[in-house]
């Protein structure tokens, strides 16, 4: 029998401020596996991964969001989030008087290691942290988190090549390794050269236009003919 899907969109349509953003998104994500979705700014990308953690900015008019065989429309995102779902924010906000050691305490009694990050554990949550500083900070959070699915905002973005290869180098050996699913949501796609998505879908006003297993491909398609070539066939 076929391996059951660990997140699966069905014909996925979402509105805000009475405006159609996503409009029949089909997406199916299995357990250890790694994928990414490219597209142009405004192309409903963030708005996805919102959709899927339950920001109820977000309103679902038709389709379904499955999770480890449960229809999770309905659920609050605290309830997602212990089902196994977790979201890396592309912005993420400073606490101000918040160590970063006692909030992972409050995700996890469990101590999270990661070695890049020590240097951060006694300082206030994301305050005066370096942009790399705080991509290494969300990482912490979302393995304390024990997901078996991490969708991953724009984690490359504001990065240069040698901090991303960093992040990447962390992401896999902390999840990839450990066996969670990866979503990695990229607007330049620089990051998946080190992880190496298994599937790459390109999204274009509001819609999946293309699915390849070929990464390289898409992103040697975008480099050269730019994102509207995607809606044509690349296969």
């Amino acid at each position: 029998m076929p391996n059951k899907a660990l997140l699966k969109i069905e014909d996925l349509k979402v509105k805000a401020n009475h405006q159609e953003i996503l409009r029949g998104i089909n997406l199916k994500i299995e357990k250890k596996q790694i994928q990414a979705i490219l597209g142009p700014n405004g192309s409903g990308k963030s708005v996805l991964c919102q959709t899927i953690l339950g920001n109820p900015k977000y309103k679902i008019v038709h389709g379904k969001i499955i999770f480890q065989e449960k229809n999770i429309n309905k659920l609050p995102p605290e309830k997602r989030v212990k089902l196994g779902l977790a979201l890396s924010w592309q912005n993420p906000p400073s606490l101000r008087g918040i160590k970063l050691v006692d909030l992972l305490k409050k995700i996890s009694q469990e101590k999270t290691k990661i070695e890049e990050g020590k240097h951060l554990l006694n300082r206030q949550v994301n305050l005066d942290f370096s942009g790399g500083e705080k991509k290494i900070s969300e990482l912490l959070q979302l393995l304390s988190l024990k997901p078996k699915l991490v969708i991953f905002d724009e984690i490359d973005s504001g990065l240069d090549l040698e901090k991303i290869k960093k992040i990447a180098k962390i992401i896999k050996k902390e999840f990839v390794d450990r066996g969670i699913s990866l979503l990695i949501i990229t607007h330049n796609g620089e990051i998946l050269k080190f992880l190496k998505p298994q599937l790459t879908n390109v999204m274009i006003k509001g819609k999946i236009v293309c699915q390849q297993k070929n990464f390289q491909k898409v992103l040697k398609t975008i480099k050269k003919y730019g994102y509207e070539k995607c809606q044509e066939c690349l296969s």
